[in-house]
């Protein structure tokens, strides 16, 4: 239980600074921020484990940082997907 809830507030978390960074604006719900985020954190964790660096002393910043940066992917892909004309 601890870990779902964990996850949804580093979702919040990531997916807020995904939307902050990215330009324009982005039609999502509070739900698809959460979703997208914590998708964006679960990519980050895995690519900064292959890279070596998801264990540090301290806080992981490049984990952060590769986990917003695949919030930003992940919440562009869906938008590009779900645009309505």
């Amino acid at each position: 239980m601890g870990e779902l809830i964990g996850m949804i507030i580093f979702g919040a978390v990531i997916g807020a600074l995904a939307r902050l960074f990215l330009k324009g604006e982005q039609n999502l719900s509070v739900l698809w921020t959460i979703i997208l985020g914590a998708i964006g954190a679960f990519l980050g964790g895995w690519v900064s484990s292959l890279l070596g660096v998801a264990d540090t002393a301290g806080i992981d910043w490049i984990r952060w940082i590769l986990s917003v940066i695949a919030a930003m992917g992940a919440i562009t892909v869906f938008l590009a997907v779900t645009r309505r004309k």
